[in-house]
């Protein structure tokens, strides 16, 4: 594909290593030829890059393919995973999910990201909802609104929520950015 057709989330190959475009911008300078600025970010380890690209420039683009997976369970650092159109079991190194394994409970079904049938990531919806097992003691002369304290949710990961939510509530969080949303209806 043509480097003007760069946009943000595209997955591209470069130097034979999978970059993710975070920011691609069009330039024209007074009195140069135009160039396409681009961000990018390996998915192996997350390394920044920026690159420069003439407007007729080729880019590889990655052919991804994205599947709806059951994650099932975790055992030793191995994160097991069903296909839920054919029911075939793969198991993924819970290093390789980022953030995401954080917030992985039996049952939940995520989509996740293929590339050669080799899965290079996890997508997890905006809002995801846990019981909060363990919380700290709420400051008496907190406001509702300037304060947070460290929350422990069911998978074991701990985030920062306001003051008056306390161990046993259902909350509902981001898991994308690790930020509390709201109170979960019920108990």
């Amino acid at each position: 594909m043509k480097a003007s057709d760069l946009r943000p989330g595209m997955t591209v190959i470069l130097d034979k290593e999978l970059y993710r475009v975070t920011e691609s911008v069009h330039k024209t300078p007074g009195n140069l030829r135009a160039f396409i600025q681009a961000k990018m970010m390996r998915l192996k380890d997350g390394i920044q890059k920026e690159q420069r690209y003439s407007s007729s420039d080729e880019v590889e683009k990655a052919m991804l393919e994205t599947l709806e997976m059951q994650f099932l369970y975790e055992a030793q650092g191995q994160y097991h995973f069903m296909n839920t159109e054919n029911f075939e079991q793969i198991s993924v190194e819970g290093t390789s999910l980022g953030n995401g394994a954080h917030y992985l409970l039996p049952d939940t079904v995520v989509k996740m990201t293929f590339y050669e049938n080799k899965p290079i990531g996890l997508d997890l919806p905006t809002a995801l909802e846990f019981k909060v097992i363990e919380s700290e003691p709420a400051m008496r002369t907190a406001t509702a609104s300037a304060s947070y304290k460290n929350a422990k949710i069911e998978t074991g990961h701990t985030i920062k929520v306001p003051q008056f939510v306390e161990a046993g509530d259902r909350i509902r969080v981001n898991p994308n950015t690790d930020q509390y949303l709201e109170r979960a209806k019920g108990k």
